[in-house]
């Protein structure tokens, strides 16, 4: 999904001036790795989310994909299925 979703919604932003900085520490802290972390994905949805919904749900929607995760969902089909609704938002 991830250069599909940025191909079919165009890139999200430029990617945050804080993300190296940012990333590494906050992975670290949680025992991720980075690679584990689809962050041009992540941009592109929450920007998705930020401009067919509402602003304020775009970090909600980062969550519900996170736990949708947790509960063994895959990544990428919580990222496009969220994706999708949003574009469909009336």
């Amino acid at each position: 999904m991830g250069a599909d979703l940025r191909r079919q919604h165009g890139p999200a932003t430029r990617r945050p001036r804080a993300l190296g900085t940012w990333i590494a520490p906050a992975t670290e802290a949680l025992g991720l790795s980075q690679e584990e972390v689809p962050v041009d994905d992540l941009l592109t949805l929450t920007a998705v989310i930020a401009r067919r919904v509402d602003r304020p749900m775009a970090p909600v929607s980062a969550f519900l994909v996170g736990l949708a995760v947790g509960r063994g969902a895959d990544p990428q089909e919580a990222m496009k299925e969220l994706t999708g609704l949003a574009q469909d938002f009336a």
